[in-house]
């Protein structure tokens, strides 16, 4: 696994935390342990490293819940963004790809776990590609982005709740 000097921010999807990390691994992966699928409400975890020591909160801390004696995984108490896996004695954070500012910078060269991978994984690309348009929901996707709490993918001098900085 190869370290790449780069500088990467993420963060949960309230903001309330922010990360940054000045180097990552180049071990961007879909994980499909039934583990993984469960911390990530999804059919797999999409992954990426960033080594211990590059890795520093700027906003926040995450909450902690141990999977295993091995594996602590973090998440946003606010808003329940599941934000990492880390291993314990391995020296390195695996993020959640989509906590990324820029998710398509890491893109997955690898399924691991694929005992527990869901039996039609291999043909979700062959689903047809949809977006709202009038009959489908337009008037419900502009009203979700017109209501957006989302923080914003950057970082920001303040984090903002319902009318409440800190």
């Amino acid at each position: 696994m190869n370290r790449i000097d780069t500088t990467v921010t993420g963060g949960c999807q309230c903001g309330a935390l922010r990360y940054r990390a000045t180097a990552m691994l180049d071990n961007s992966h879909l994980c499909h342990c039934r583990m993984c699928q469960k911390a990530a409400g999804n059919i797999f975890a999409a992954l990426v490293a960033a080594p211990d020591d590059a890795l520093t909160w700027t906003r926040g801390k995450p909450s902690i819940w141990k999977s295993s004696e091995l594996v602590e995984r973090g998440f946003c108490a606010n808003c329940g963004t599941p934000l990492f896996f880390h291993h314990v004695e391995n020296g390195r954070t695996n993020l959640m790809i989509g906590t990324l500012d820029d998710p398509d910078a890491f893109p997955p060269h690898e399924n691991n776990s694929t005992e527990s991978m869901v039996a039609w994984f291999d043909t979700i690309t062959e689903i047809e590609n949809t977006g709202p348009t009038e009959s489908n929901g337009a008037a419900w996707a502009a009203a979700i982005k017109a209501s957006n709490n989302q923080h914003p993918d950057h970082d920001t001098t303040t984090w903002q709740v319902k009318g409440r900085e800190e």
